[in-house]
């Protein structure tokens, strides 16, 4: 199957690893294209994007999960989210000089731009949040980690490690290829046996480090050929494991904004405010998640009001 964005579950039947593989092309291209962000920013919300995707698919729930950064660095803010089962929106909040700053000190060192390496450059300190809101009267979940290592993947492998206790990792990369932006990941997470507790002992944690070695030995190129399935990919890396897939989730980018939800945010100003945003007549609203811009007549929002 050659779907350009799509999460593949799957199981590693020879040392019971579960785990997800995401491809992002299309989708991932469209959300950054339009913003046009900056290089390292579009690169740090590709990672965002794909790890919610990631990590939102090992849950079983009808509702929003949301992973978000926030840091006193060049990006003050990250924000991904996926409503179930994979529809997927992001955006980023950032100084655009102290980017470029931060991006010259990195070229300066001759340090490329790696999902292994920015983090701290850019974000700065701050925390990581897992936010889980489930549609209906379900209790909401949210889950915090501070923003330390030398990557989002680090803060995410920290977090199930020190509040979940489950071993879950990551091989991710993110890159602009044939004029597009494109991200792959693999997951991989210890699965825990009935009851809940984890297996121990000395044959899991060779089979653990075992899947380690073959999941890192992935390279980028790899990751990122959408020529070569997903499928393919995975039997390349744990032939020797007994792979097994399950029904791939088709991604979709989707934004959440409307006409109704704008106009419910500027009847909501002091009328002050409403006042300053008016320009030429009409005031206007930008979708921060997808760029779309709305344009309100005031008339009319006095009549709402």
């Amino acid at each position: 199957m050659h779907l350009k964005d799509l999460i593949l579950p799957f199981q590693l039947e020879k040392s019971n690893l579960r785990g997800r593989v995401v491809r992002l092309s299309g989708v991932l291209d469209h959300i950054l294209t339009a913003h046009n962000y900056p290089k390292p920013v579009s690169h740090l919300v590709g990672e965002s994007v794909t790890l919610s995707l990631a990590l939102s698919s090992m849950l079983k729930f009808d509702g929003v999960f949301t992973l978000q950064t926030s840091g006193d660095g060049p990006i003050s803010m990250l924000v991904a989210d996926v409503e179930s089962p994979a529809q997927v929106r992001a955006c980023a909040k950032f100084n655009e000089e102290r980017v470029a700053q931060a991006r010259q000190q990195l070229q300066a060192m001759a340090v490329p731009e790696t999902s292994q390496n920015h983090l701290a450059q850019y974000l700065g300190k701050g925390y990581l949040a897992f936010t889980v809101d489930p549609h209906g009267e379900a209790e909401r979940y949210q889950g915090i980690v501070a923003l330390e290592g030398a990557s989002l993947v680090d803060c995410v492998q920290d977090y199930f490690r020190q509040s979940e206790q489950i071993d879950t990792a990551f091989r991710m990369a993110v890159g602009y290829r044939r004029a597009r932006w494109q991200s792959a990941a693999i997951m991989l997470q210890k699965m825990p046996e009935e009851g809940g507790a984890l297996p121990l002992g000395n044959t899991d944690e060779d089979d653990w480090r075992r899947a380690m070695i073959l999941m890192q030995s992935a390279t980028e190129n790899e990751l990122l050929d959408d020529q070569l399935s997903l499928e393919e990919l995975l039997v390349r890396l744990f032939h020797e494991e007994g792979v097994r897939v399950f029904e791939p989730v088709e991604v979709a980018h989707a934004c959440r904004c409307s006409l109704e939800k704008v106009q419910d945010v500027v009847t909501m100003l002091p009328e002050e405010d409403r006042a300053y945003v008016e320009k030429d007549g009409a005031i206007e609203m930008i979708c921060e998640f997808c760029s779309k811009a709305y344009r309100l007549d005031p008339k009319t929002l006095e009549q709402i009001l």
